[in-house]
This record gives C-alpha cells, sequence and structure tokens, in this order.
C-alpha cells in the first residue's frame, strides 16, 4: 500500500485559487543580467546520453542564453522550498553540461502557470490536473511523472467514521509500525491483508450517500481531494454538500473529529496524523476508492523545441531515474519525488477526461 507524502500534493490543491499577481517581472524570473551574457557551444546529441556540448551548456537555443526556469509552487515554507529547490537547479545544470537554471516560487499555481504563458517559466512542477492545465492553458507537455512506492499512480481514498453505514462488510485491520491499525473495507483489503489493484472500489457504498451530505473534500483544485471522487459522484447523480478543508491532513482530521461522517484525500492520508492522533485508522475507515490518478510531475514549455523537451527529460532522468531517491536529494525534499518516469500518456488520458468532464468549473 502506498504512503503517499503529503508535500506533494499540496501543488494539486493550489490549483485554481484566486487571481494573483503576474508569475514576476522579467528580473525576477530570469536572475540578473549576467545570463545574458551567456554564451552556447553546440555539439552533437544523437542518442539522449549527453545532456549538451561540453563547453557552453546544453543545446538550448530556444533561450537565446537566458536561464532555464523551472516554476514552483511552496507546499509548506517558501524560504524551506526556495533552499531546497536551489539543489534541484543545481543538478539540472549539472545534467545541462553547465546551461544555467534558476528557480522561481509563486504564491500559488496560477503564478505559474502565467509564468509559462509568458514565456518566463519554462519547466514546472504540478499535481497531474495542473499538468493538464498548464497543458491547455500555456501550451506545456508533460514529459516526467513522480515515482513513489515503486508506482507512477495512486488513488483517491473516500472515508468515514460512520462505518454501519459506508460498510457494506466488515472491516479488515492492516498493522501499522507506529499506529493502530488502519481499517478498509468494501474489498479494498481482502481477508489475507492483500490490497485491491489501484482502480474505482467500493462504488456501491457511494450511492449510498445521499443528496446534501457535508463531504469534506481537500481543495477544488486537488486532484483526489475533489477531481476524481466529485466525478464519481456526478456520474452516480448524488449532489453533495461539498466542504473544502484546505489540505489532506485535515480533510481527515475533519471525519476523524467528527466534524463530518466521510471525506476523501490521497491514499494513505491519515499517516500523517498518527502522531496526534494514533487511533485514525480505527476511527476513520476508508471504504471507497477513485482512480488510478497519475502522479504529479513536470510539465516543459510547448516554446521548447521537441528536441530540447528531449535534453530535459534526459537530464532528469539521468540523477533521479533509478527511484532511489531519499532525503538528502533535492526532488526529495522538495517533494518527495523517489525517482522520475517518462510521462505515462494513457494515465494522463483519464485526468483529462476528468478535468475537462468539469467544463467551465475546472
Amino acid at each position: 500500500m502506498r504512503r503517499t507524502p503529503k508535500a506533494a500534493f499540496a501543488l494539486a490543491s493550489v490549483l485554481t485559487v484566486g487571481l494573483v499577481a503576474c508569475a514576476g517581472d522579467a528580473e525576477e524570473i530570469t536572475g540578473d543580467d549576467d545570463a545574458e551574457d551567456q554564451t552556447e557551444e553546440t555539439a552533437e546529441n544523437g542518442d539522449g546520453g549527453d545532456a549538451g556540448s561540453e563547453d557552453g551548456g546544453a543545446e538550448i537555443t530556444s533561450l537565446d542564453g537566458d536561464p532555464l526556469v523551472i516554476g514552483l509552487v511552496p507546499s509548506q515554507d517558501q524560504e524551506g522550498i526556495v533552499e531546497d529547490a536551489e539543489g534541484i537547479a543545481d543538478q539540472l545544470s549539472e545534467a545541462l553540461d553547465g546551461y544555467p537554471v534558476e528557480i522561481f516560487v509563486a504564491d500559488n499555481y496560477l503564478g505559474v502557470i502565467q509564468g509559462m504563458q509568458s514565456g518566463d517559466v519554462q519547466v514546472l512542477m504540478s499535481g497531474p490536473v495542473g499538468m493538464i492545465q498548464a497543458e491547455e492553458q500555456a501550451g506545456g507537455v508533460p514529459i516526467l511523472q513522480a515515482i513513489r512506492y515503486g508506482s507512477d499512480q495512486y488513488v483517491t481514498q473516500w472515508f468515514t467514521n460512520d462505518p454501519d453505514t459506508y460498510c457494506l462488510d466488515e472491516p479488515v485491520a492492516v498493522e501499522q509500525e507506529e499506529a493502530e491499525p488502519f481499517l478498509f473495507c468494501n474489498g479494498i483489503v481482502d481477508e489475507d491483508g492483500n490490497f485491491a489493484d489501484y482502480g474505482p472500489m467500493g462504488e456501491e457504498a457511494l450511492e449510498l450517500i445521499e443528496d446534501g451530505t457535508t463531504v469534506s473534500y481537500v481543495d477544488e483544485g486537488s486532484a483526489s481531494g475533489y477531481y476524481f471522487p466529485q466525478t464519481q459522484l456526478n456520474e452516480l447523480g448524488i449532489e453533495v454538500d461539498a466542504q473544502f478543508a484546505g489540505g489532506h491532513d485535515q480533510s481527515v482530521l475533519n471525519v476523524y473529529n467528527g466534524q463530518i461522517d466521510i471525506g476523501t484525500s490521497f491514499d494513505d492520508a491519515r499517516n500523517n496524523i498518527i502522531e496526534e492522533a494514533p487511533d485514525v485508522g480505527q476511527e476513520v475507515v476508508v471504504f471507497a476508492w477513485a482512480g488510478p490518478i497519475p502522479n504529479d510531475g513536470i510539465v516543459a514549455s510547448g516554446d521548447l523545441t521537441e528536441e530540447e523537451r528531449q535534453l530535459i527529460t534526459d537530464a532528469f532522468i539521468s540523477f533521479a531515474g533509478d527511484g532511489n531517491l531519499g532525503e538528502g536529494d533535492p526532488l526529495y525534499d522538495v517533494y518527495e519525488f523517489e525517482g522520475v518516469a517518462p510521462a505515462d500518456e494513457a494515465a494522463l488520458d483519464v485526468a483529462r477526461q476528468v478535468y475537462q468532464s468539469f467544463g467551465d468549473d475546472a
């Protein structure tokens, strides 16, 4: 069972929040004037193994020597993410044979989207719905997805403090190292403790949700915390009272504290509150799944050439593709990527369909 870290999904939870100032002026985003004097040497790169030329950095001629800018949204502490993210810039620059790379941290996701729209941001890291928004609104091209626990996908979990209503079978306990066992029902875990394959589960239980029921969602921009579970209810014709918690942890807490009877989050966000609520797995029972959902990932600007996007893809893979990143590795420290893999277009198609099903509300 995956245990998705909360930091990685804060990105997906800040999409579509209120309008913000533009992604920043040219000086903020592109860095100092010295970068304008950067010259580039060209070199052959036929097999993609070397990210660029020997002397002047990678063959990213579209930027006319300006730095390549990675746009991020802070998950928790902006000062901390900037410090850690500089390590990503350093690694990518090294993998691109010294081509300059800088970090731009926006107040929220719209700032990063605007940066890519204006040409000031060339690479952004985002949740799956954000990747689709970048594609549709800024001409971005998904190039990579995060790997966590050996997988490039995850699921929404529906949970409740009222298993008598929403569990159609006896909950199954799964032992935890540092907390009381976590409970699951409706076939998500079999009697031997084996988890089902990622996908929709417990849909018959979802049909028991009555119109007007209050649901603790995460955020209007969250893939797992809103888009995917709300799509399930839309298909069932169920209209609920959506309450947005503002985070996966808080959504779990809303149900744990009895404020709301059912809620959603990524799987398994109960881990994030076991220090303050070691019995959360007993009090909050997972009764349904939605998905599978592609992991968050990396989008490159459509203004770059196909060859340049491949250079950037190969560069990230060169230092993160083995899937063994951990504490101390910048990609892990910022968004807890254990590795990266080429974007799975089939999986992203699912996110596209879910995003587009929201129409003007998306």
